[in-house]
């Protein structure tokens, strides 16, 4: 999927990624020079909304940082039944440890929306670390904060309630405010999953919240009234 990018070519699309690569964190302080390398080993891959990026197995020959849309990594069993372990946006990455540690992918991921992903491949990556021991301690910065946010979601889904879990997903983006209506950023079944609870009971609780006047729904856009009456609020 997708084009090598060539980054001796003045064309409009090196720009394009030189410019998603440039606002990525990993990256932010590179020179023009530097970059050179990474973006000819970065592969632009636009996604339709449903399409598999990969499989379960699939070798991981790099990772992948999401530009638009919104991604899935999901876990299937084998009566087909998903988990969704993570949920990607614009911004994020995805696929970095599996790439460090030269594994296969161990989930599948699926865009959720037309998606538009970067794949800076890990032969490029890896030379570049080498010269610039920068990149590896910003990747692992990153990793380290992942993992930390993990051990979180642990916690959280082994010791909070289900209604604890929905309110903690509704203020995890710091943007919210009162007063302000906002969408889910996906359906209720994969935000569903992804707080290891099913859907009619998500469906249960957004209603409970709502006929307690803690929250307004309309369709996928909510507004909160209160943040602090939400957060206290134990069910």
């Amino acid at each position: 999927m997708g084009m090598q990018i060539d980054s001796s070519s003045a064309g409009g699309r090196a720009a394009r990624v030189r410019a998603h690569l440039s606002g990525v964190p990993l990256f932010k302080e590179l020179s023009a020079q530097e970059m050179d390398p990474i973006v000819g080993g970065t592969t632009e891959i636009p996604v339709a909304r449903g399409d598999i990026i990969f499989r379960r197995g699939d070798s991981c020959t790099g990772f992948h940082i999401v530009v638009s849309g919104q991604v899935k990594l999901i876990l299937v069993s084998p009566e087909g039944v998903e988990k969704v372990v993570r949920l990607v946006g614009p911004g994020d990455s995805f696929g970095e440890a599996l790439m460090f540690m030269g594994k296969d992918y161990i989930v599948t991921s699926q865009a959720l929306a037309d998606t538009l992903l970067l794949h800076v491949g890990r032969d490029v990556l890896f030379e570049q670390i080498e010269r610039q021991p920068v990149l590896a301690r910003r990747m692992l910065a990153g990793l380290s904060r992942r993992l930390h946010a993990l051990m979180g979601d642990v916690e959280t889904y082994s010791m909070r309630s289900g209604v604890q879990r929905v309110i903690g997903y509704l203020l995890k983006d710091p943007d919210v405010r009162a007063g302000i209506p906002f969408r889910l950023e996906t359906g209720k079944s994969v935000i569903a999953s992804r707080l290891s609870i099913t859907p009619e009971h998500f469906s249960r609780i957004l209603r409970e919240l709502n006929d307690r006047g803690l929250i307004r729904m309309r369709g996928r856009e909510i507004t909160v009234g209160d943040l602090d009456a939400l957060a206290s609020y134990r069910g």
